[in-house]
């Protein structure tokens, strides 16, 4: 099967990298990823914002926006999911291209715009999910609509009940002035929609949000004032940057939202510093690649981590060997849990 996804991607490395993506879920959903559900062991299992799971390796959000590939993810190594961004309406997103291979520096730029089929689709597949998966969804706002802060909570009110969690999504940069939405004002009136809808849930979820990495000192410490206020049960740290430092690829000056290797140190220094100013579980996305750096994300204050970019250039079966990796760096640190290890190198990122 490694070979296999080894000629795989290389054939898709050749092409237009949107039909890649594409073709890797449909791939997924013909058989051809790993079999054998989540990679666990004592140290891995571990418990966020009341969910347990199998291992704290996640996918991000992006991978499968439609929720089309639920059963074969659900079958891979991770030990959980999050599908979507997901709006009320269904919408084809930006122009194309929109989505770019920075092969050179292990990364990638998207400015995709929530292009996704829309609640009533997403709702009927999700009915159907996999048992025994932990699975959520990231919440998006239509780019069009009046009133953007009350279409999170539609797409979480009819949705709801096929999740275990739902991500607030305030900070792609990829929706003209969605980031603004974070300030505090703005997001505490958005929250607090949400959490009124999630409470009128038959099953209440529990409720994360993913911030940007582009974000002052302040910002920061009012978003976790914010978080602690409404009752939300984690923040997910962080989305794609705006940032372009340090890039070597001929894509570097493309517009969108930059994800993968170059996001790493960025993304973790504001997870640690967000570390300090809450005591919400804290969840680790940006460059993650190997298990080394899913433990330093875990030591800098994240109770678990989400990767995605990393599988264009690895495949799925990487996250296998993440996970064997992180438990062997737990078992050589001698720690009996991930729980025992976050934040016990938050000194070295702040």
């Amino acid at each position: 099967m490694r070979a296999l996804e080894t000629l795989g991607l290389g054939l898709m490395r050749q092409c237009d990298p949107e039909l890649a993506h594409r073709a890797a879920l449909v791939a997924l959903q013909l058989g051809l990823g790993p079999k054998g559900g989540p990679v666990t062991t004592p140290r891995l299992a571990t418990t966020v914002a009341g969910l347990p799971l199998p291992n704290p390796l996640g996918l991000a959000a992006g991978m499968d926006k439609n929720a089309t590939a639920l059963a074969p993810l659900s079958q891979s190594a991770f030990g959980f999911l999050e599908v979507g961004a997901i709006t009320p309406r269904a919408q084809p997103g930006n122009d194309k291209p929109r989505l770019f291979r920075l092969t050179e520096d292990g990364a990638a730029i998207n400015r995709f715009g929530f292009n996704n089929a829309g609640m009533e689709a997403a709702a009927q597949r999700l009915a159907h999910r996999p048992s025994g998966a932990v699975i959520g969804l990231n919440l998006g706002a239509n780019k069009d609509s009046d009133d953007r802060a009350s279409d999170f909570a539609r797409v979480l009110t009819h949705c709801g009940a096929h999740l275990d969690f739902a991500t607030v999504n305030v900070s792609s940069p990829n929706t003209e002035k969605l980031r603004d939405l974070q300030g505090r004002a703005a997001l505490s009136a958005l929250l607090q929609g949400v959490m009124a809808a999630n409470a009128d849930l038959a099953r209440p979820l529990p409720i994360f949000l993913k911030i940007a990495p582009d974000l002052t000192e302040d910002e920061l410490a009012d978003i976790a004032t914010v978080a602690g206020e409404v009752g939300l049960s984690a923040i997910i740290a962080t989305n794609t940057t705006l940032s372009r430092e340090g890039l070597k690829s001929r894509h570097a000056a493309e517009k969108g939202g930059l994800s993968g290797a170059p996001l790493f140190e960025k993304s973790t220094r504001v997870l640690a510093r967000l570390s300090t100013m809450t005591d919400l579980p804290l969840i680790g996305v940006g460059g993650v690649a190997t298990g080394a750096q899913a433990y330093a994300k875990i030591r800098a204050g994240a109770s678990a981590v989400q990767l995605y970019t990393a599988l264009v250039y690895g495949g799925i079966s990487m996250v296998a060997d993440i996970a064997r990796d992180l438990d062997a760096l737990l078992a050589r640190d001698g720690f009996a849990n991930v729980a025992d290890a976050v934040g016990t190198g938050r000194a070295e990122w702040l």
